[in-house]
């Protein structure tokens, strides 16, 4: 149901009321809640990421449904009778693009029972490498991306276990709190050892909603942010990371991906079905078998390639245009005083909220839209706290891109969890926000100097999205 506005004549008296000023709130007008622009919907619970755009026509929503079905269905081992899905693995670590984003949403972490790890990661993906001169090359025996599953006749890379270690800290105020700091370990290796320098990079799969409209903000306003960001008195200098696209053929700038390592909807559908389920495409037409894994280079496919243009073009399309659900309480007190806040401790400055999209050939859903996805896009040092240390592209190890706010209240309500960051190890908003260092410390100081009314507020405004 659409926010109700609040009355301009009583806001006064609310203000006083609350203690303070109508300075030390962020102004609301009619519409703000609409993040998404015209695309937006009203939609919580578990389907708020799964609809298609507010303004799609009714004859282009066939496009996105058949989109809809080769994203969440599972892809089965060749040879099958089900040629249209079939050409799973060798290796893999899901069977389907919903069964990382499930319902469209945030990845999970895997599940701990009595304080043990019951399951392996799916959501939860990790990147490898190995360092050489001029940046990053595959890890020797396991490729550039881990994968703990296979079809059957063909060994699996291996089982990754994970341990949290407790880091206890106090805001402020002198409540206590707690940050769960991960550590990762690679078990029953089918293909031998790593390299002694490979470099792990954990990464959880983000919520799929406007990524159309993420695709549709101009370079221009991109590289502008760098030089809004020039002599911040915080030290805050972004970047944009600058990749090759294997549908432009060309280096474009790098908007997906937790180091802004992909630069378009398109080549990041490729690549995940590639790396993720081991299905080939036709800008990824090669299966990732190493050297050393005979088995996988012997195993049966499902085609060439095994998605065809025209139905990736439909998953595509899909990833494209779904819709984002608006800000909840928008005109409400708290959301509004934790709005101010939210400025007051200079998130904004990499949480850049607003945009006008640019003209996206035959997507009118996503072109000539006002948005608030509350990111500037540019890779930031975040401290050694989140620290990979593994390069990609230009984002070095300590890099990361700040991600895209809209959606972050839901997470609960679509996946039935809060995990946060790019590995999933924030518990909590206030986790993620205490997490944060490097070009961001200056504004984690001041939220945990804030009191516990102002921390609550903050933390409002960002459920709210």
């Amino acid at each position: 149901m659409k926010n109700k506005l609040l009355i301009a004549a009583a806001l006064p008296v609310a203000l006083l009321l609350a203690g303070f000023g109508a300075a030390e709130v962020a102004a609301y007008r009619s519409g703000d809640e609409k993040l998404g622009g015209d695309t937006t919907v009203y939609e919580t619970g578990r389907n708020a990421f799964s609809l298609p755009a507010a303004n799609m026509a009714s004859e282009r929503q066939t496009r996105f449904f058949i989109g809809n079905s080769f994203f969440k269905k599972a892809w089965v081992e060749a040879p099958s009778s089900t040629t249209a899905r079939d050409g799973l693995g060798p290796h893999f670590i899901a069977r389907s693009c919903g069964a990382c984003h499930a319902f469209d949403g945030r990845g999970e972490t895997p599940a701990f029972e009595n304080g043990l790890q019951s399951e392996q990661p799916m959501a939860l993906l990790f990147r490898l490498s190995i360092p050489k001169s001029d940046g990053v090359a595959p890890e020797p025996n396991y490729g550039g991306q881990f994968n703990n599953d296979a079809v059957p006749g063909v060994k699996p890379e291996g089982k990754v276990e994970i341990r949290y270690t407790e880091r206890a800290g106090r805001f402020a105020d002198g409540e206590p709190y707690s940050l769960a700091a991960p550590e990762y370990r690679f078990t029953e290796l089918g293909y031998g050892p790593m390299h002694p320098q490979v470099q792990v990079s954990p990464r959880i799969a983000p919520q799929m909603i406007g990524l159309g409209l993420i695709e549709a903000i101009r370079d221009e306003d991109i590289v502008a942010n760098t030089e809004t960001q020039k002599n911040d008195p915080d030290g805050v200098s972004g970047r944009p990371n600058r990749v090759p696209d294997a549908f432009a053929k060309q280096t474009v700038i790098g908007r997906f991906g937790w180091k802004a390592n992909v630069g378009s909807i398109a080549h990041q559908s490729a690549g995940a079905f590639n790396g993720d389920m081991g299905i080939t495409s036709p800008p990824f037409p090669a299966e990732e078998c190493m050297p050393s894994q005979q088995d996988c280079k012997k195993a049966a496919r499902g085609g060439h390639p095994e998605i065809d243009a025209k139905k990736l073009d439909a998953v595509i399309f899909y990833s494209r245009t779904l819709a984002v659900p608006a800000q909840r309480n928008a005109d409400s007190l708290d959301v509004r005083r934790g709005a101010w806040l939210f400025e007051q401790a200079r998130c904004t400055t990499c949480h850049t909220p607003g945009y006008t999209t640019g003209v996206m050939k035959n997507l009118p859903e996503v072109s000539k839209q006002r948005i608030r996805p509350y990111t500037d896009l540019l890779l930031h040092d975040m401290g050694e706290g989140l620290a990979d240390n593994r390069p990609d592209g230009l984002a070095t190890g300590r890099e990361w891109k700040t991600p895209p706010l809209w959606g972050i209240g839901l997470f609960n309500d679509v996946n039935g969890h809060t995990r946060y960051l790019h590995d999933g190890r924030a518990r909590n908003l206030a986790e993620a926000i205490l997490w944060h260092g490097g070009e961001a410390d200056a504004s984690r100081q001041r939220f945990a100097k804030f009191t516990k009314a102002d921390r609550d507020a903050l933390i409002a405004f960002l459920n709210s999205l």
